[in-house]
Formats: structure tokens, sequence, C-alpha cells
């Protein structure tokens, strides 16, 4: 099936009519059918709110509160318990963050009433990472995340290239786009819904805008930031660092501040979703958390603003096309590992002198290998560390597909293929 023809840059009337179907919209209506608080997490202007509303208006009659709006605000915060006891049936709060203590008031009154479906709530930070809050919604609660909009949403396609490849073969693609032009304009657009149609220069001011303000409100709500004014440096730097290895002492000495600082504010960016840490891969369980994970900007149209880099110079400066690639990749697979029917857990490898840019573990232990190379041809030492996980894994390997910029799927060895990157949006 052929990719729909994107809108043209700038047609902003189209921004408000187009509704893409959102791949964790039934991962939420199932939730609401067995749990009894069911919360849709992610970053500001990814959606939560759109899909949220519609589930609450069509799946799962709800009534709908914000807490953005201050009166409901303030009355959420002055009288939690009394707040959620005035709440009669089950009900859609958006925003939820900005009144952490009504979660506890939440979490009392669905002891008493076990039905499920009863609340529905949207967080743009990450407020389990409270430990009283975590602890008192264990059993209570499932956590859906909305990312910004994939490309497999985009295009409405309802393949999984993870579910593919964990099946044992990719999609067997011919003729697609060759060379750069094959990922370039979607990774600088990116998949914010009102960012990613504007005209670049409109784009960019969207992206400064949208910075400035989650800096100055919700990173403020959120905590006490002695020198809030770094968190902009900081989040470049991230980006120029994006799909390496994170090292928050040389990125310390870089903006003149210590590595515990650079390494709690970079959790604050994780904690509203501004980042992603992806954790290494090794095949002994408990060495996981020693090792030094990658960080990457979790939208690649807003990894582009902050390198700078518009389309043209994205497809001709090197420096920037692999980093905006691999990030590119990593993140759309993030995207569809979260609503694979097979669960997994992504992971980077890196051993001495190999590397593989994701490795994906399946609760059964079985992995699947992915490397990324923003170019049009593959050559054997590019799938040479998965030839490697391959014979040292034996049957738990799954396949290995290099996602790169050429026209087909082409065979390489045993369970490893070269794939086109768009089997990450292909519709078969």
């Amino acid at each position: 099936m052929a990719s729909r023809k994107p809108h043209p840059p700038g047609d902003l009337g189209a921004v408000a009519a187009e509704r893409f179907p959102r791949s964790s919209r039934p991962l939420v209506t199932e939730a609401l059918a067995d749990t009894r608080i069911v919360l849709v997490m992610g970053a500001r202007q990814v959606g939560k709110s759109t899909m949220t509303q519609e589930i609450a208006a069509h799946d799962h009659p709800a009534r709908t509160l914000t807490l953005d709006d201050k009166t409901t605000r303030d009355a959420a915060n002055n009288d939690p318990a009394g707040f959620v006891a005035g709440l009669d049936g089950p009900v859609l709060i958006d925003e939820v963050q900005r009144s952490p203590d009504l979660l506890l008031a939440i979490k009392e009154a669905v002891d008493k009433d076990k039905t499920p479906g009863r609340f529905l709530l949207t967080g743009s930070a990450n407020i389990l990472t409270a430990p009283k809050i975590s602890e008192a919604l264990s059993g209570r609660i499932e956590i859906v995340n909305l990312w910004p909009l994939a490309q497999s949403e985009i295009e409405r396609s309802t393949a999984n290239l993870v579910d593919q490849l964990f099946g044992g073969k990719p999609p067997a693609l011919s003729g697609a786009t060759i060379g750069r032009e094959a990922f370039v304009d979607r990774a600088v657009r990116g998949g914010y819904p009102e960012a990613r149609l504007r005209a670049p220069r409109r784009r960019e001011r969207w992206f400064e805008n949208y910075l400035r303000t989650l800096v100055d409100k919700d990173l403020r709500e959120l905590a006490d930031i002695d020198k809030i004014e770094q968190m902009p440096a900081l989040l470049r730097l991230l980006a120029a660092q994006a799909a390496g290895l994170y090292s928050a002492e040389s990125m310390g000495k870089r903006i003149a501040l210590d590595t515990k600082t650079v390494q709690r504010y970079t959790r604050l960016l994780e904690t509203v979703f501004l980042v992603k840490r992806i954790k290494p891969w090794r095949p002994s369980i408990g060495s996981r958390e020693v090792h030094t994970p990658k960080v990457f900007i979790a939208d690649s149209g807003l990894l582009a603003y902050l390198l700078g880099a518009d389309a043209k110079r994205a497809a001709a400066d090197d420096q920037i096309t692999g980093k905006l690639f691999e990030s590119f990749v990593a993140m759309e697979v993030a995207r569809l590992v979260d609503w694979a029917a097979i669960r997994s857990t992504q992971y980077h490898y890196r051993n001495l002198g190999d590397e593989v840019d994701i490795v994906l573990e399946s609760r059964a232990g079985q992995i699947v290998c992915i490397e990324c190379k923003a170019a049009a041809t593959v050559r054997s030492s590019d799938y040479r560390p998965m030839t490697k996980l391959r014979d040292e894994r034996g049957e738990r390997f799954v396949a290995g597909a290099v996602l790169y910029t050429g026209p087909d799927t082409v065979p390489l060895g045993d369970r490893i293929w070269a794939v086109p990157v768009s089997a990450l949006w292909a519709s078969s």
C-alpha cells in the first residue's frame, strides 16, 4: 500500500482537521475495562488531551476536568479528598501532575470502590517518580505512554516492525526511496502534531516557544532548580551527543555544572518526556545497571531544531546525518515497542569494539537486533557484531535488521537482513 501524500509545508488548516489514529488508544480502552486508574503520560502537545477526550466521549463515557483550569486546580489542591468525593462516575482528569496530592485521594477512593475505569488521568510529567505516590498506586494503576506521532501513525499503518522481527522475518519491501531523501524530511518534521506541518521557519519558532514555556513553567513547578538558565544549554548538549554514550561528568565541565546537577537535570528532562534513556544490554541481567546508557532526544524534529539543522543541512552534513538517523530510528522503534503485541525492552549494545544500535529483548529472553545505517549500501562490517550475537545466543537470536536507505529488503545471512527504513511505517 502506497504511503499517503503528506500535507504541503505550511498547510496549517490541516493541523486542526487532521486526526491521526493513535496506536496507544486501544491500550487505554483495554486498561479501562479492568483497571481502576489509567494514566496516559507524555510530553505537552503530543495529543494526550485529544485522545483521552475522544475516549471519554465515545469509548468510555466520562466527565472531563482539567487542572490547567485555575478554579478546578485550586479546588483539587485545597481539599483533595473533598474534590474526589464530589466526583460521581468515571472521570477524566487532565494534567494531574499539577495536583500531586490528588493522586493520594484518588487512591483512597479506588480502595473503597474497586470498579474498573473510575479514573482516566493524563500527565505531562512523570509524577510516579515520587516514591510515596508510586508506592501508593502500585497495583491500582496502569500507565500508557503517549509520544509524539510515530511515522506509522502518520501513515495510518497497522503493521509493526517490532512484531514482524520477533516473528522472524521483516517485511519484503522493494522500490523504496533511495538515499537520504528516504528519511530526512520526516525526521526534521518530527512528530509533534502542531509543529510537523509548519513551514521550516514557523516550525523553528514553535519549538523555541515550546521549550521556553516548558522550562519556565513545567520544570519550575516540578523542582526547585538553582540554575534553571542552564537547562537549555544542557538540552542542546544532550542533542549534540545524542546517540552517543551519556557522560554527565564531561557535559558538566562544558557548561560549568557539577556531575550530580547534570544527572539531576537530565532526570528532570526525562520526567517531562523530552529525553529518553536507553540502557545497555548485556547477557548477564545483573550487569545492565552498571554500564553506560545512551540518552536520546525523544522527538527527531526537536533534535533537528536543537542542532540548528534544516532538511538541507541534515542531508548534507555527515556529522548531523548519522546522529539524526540513529535517533530517528531509535525513537520510532521505542514507539513501536510500546504497542507491539510482543512485549520487549529496548537496549543498546557495546562490548569492546562491537556495537549494535538497538537490542530488543522479549520477556521470553529472545532478542532482535537493529543497526542504523544512513546509506544506500550495506557492508559486512555493518552487521558483523550481529552475526557474533547470533552465533553466541543461538536460537534466542530471532532476527537482525540493518535499517538503511536502500530500496529493497535483502537477506544478508542466516536471520539477518538489510531493510529499507520505510519498514518503520510501511503497511506491509
